[in-house]
């Protein structure tokens, strides 16, 4: 997929070209033709496959209808939703769900999604992520995403058809024109294979310095994933975090004393703090002690992360 950009005409609406499908578990091929329809519909050229129950050609072309016949050409298949975003830097989950502690912050509705999205398309590619017919995208799923979306509907049927709901959001953002001067160019942002490594580095070494708990650290780590969605990071932020990671790790174990010393173990030039290596995430994770970390509870010991932020 190649990054578009868009002219100053342009700046009040929403990139298109920019904007990829992503369906997670889809079990019926009608119903990928289907949207490859939707996304014919609304100048969405790309869309991506996650594990599919099923793969049937003849079908998908039935519903997509010949005029969808290009970007049938280009769907792509994988395995994973971590190989389907790697190339993005800005997800939206979507979802018929209302709410709930374990989602991320609140569900927008899919007629804002244009204002959140527009600036950021700009410069940027963006998946718009839906889940499997029967029952939508997971908590983890979710998690992935910067934001996450509902479509308006009657709270006595709040399910729609996969194509439907594609459509829907879709349309919200092709038909956005914004009634301002457009906002400022939203820079480059981490892709999502570079946050995921981030979040990798801040679990282990929270788990190493015992600030999160080790029976569920990845209940813990769903309010430090809310704290940064709360903001936008570029690839830039996201190595000197994980430099900080690195480097608070060393220091832990004996390897560093003193700022000079600390740059040549970093092989950072003194005064330049963004050349930071990438950090190697070690297989399985580090762990703390075995007796150090107790779930909270009466008459136990609550981990930092407790004390600090309360339940998520």
């Amino acid at each position: 997929m190649t990054l578009q950009t868009r002219t100053e005409a342009d700046e009040n609406r929403v990139n298109m070209g920019n904007v990829s499908i992503v369906l997670v578990r889809p079990k019926h091929s009608g119903n990928i033709g289907s949207v490859a329809r939707c996304a014919s519909n609304t100048d969405v050229e790309h869309i991506i496959v996650v594990d599919p129950r099923e793969i049937d050609r003849e079908e998908i072309d039935k519903m997509a209808t010949h005029a969808a016949k290009q970007v049938v050409e280009k769907i792509r298949c994988v395995y994973s939703l971590d190989e389907a975003l790697a190339s993005f830097q800005y997800v939206v989950g979507t979802t018929a769900r209302r709410g709930g502690s374990n989602l991320r912050g609140a569900i927008m509705s899919s007629t804002d999604l244009g204002a959140a999205i527009a600036p950021v398309s700009r410069v940027n590619r963006v998946a718009l992520v839906f889940g499997p017919e029967d029952r939508g995208l997971t908590n983890r799923e979710l998690q992935r995403c910067h934001i996450i979306a509902g479509i308006p509907t009657s709270e006595n049927f709040t399910s729609l058809n996969l194509s439907h709901a594609v459509m829907i959001v879709c349309y919200e953002l092709f038909s956005w024109r914004g009634e301002h001067p457009a906002p400022p160019r939203i820079p480059r942002l981490a892709s999502s294979v570079e946050l995921e490594a981030m979040y990798d580095s801040l679990r282990d070494l929270f788990l190493k310095i015992d600030f999160i708990n080790a029976e569920n650290p990845d209940y813990w780590m769903v309010a430090v994933r809310n704290l940064f969605s709360r903001t936008t990071l570029r690839a830039r932020d996201v190595k000197i975090i994980r430099g900080i990671c690195r480097q608070v790790e060393r220091y832990g174990e004996g390897k560093t004393s003193g700022s000079r010393k600390q740059n040549k173990n970093l092989d950072i030039p003194p005064g330049d703090p963004y050349k930071i290596p990438k950090a190697t995430n070690q297989a399985g994770g580090i762990r703390p002690q075995s007796d150090t970390t107790i779930s909270a509870g009466k008459g136990k010991r609550r981990s930092p992360a407790e004390e600090y932020g309360g339940k998520s």
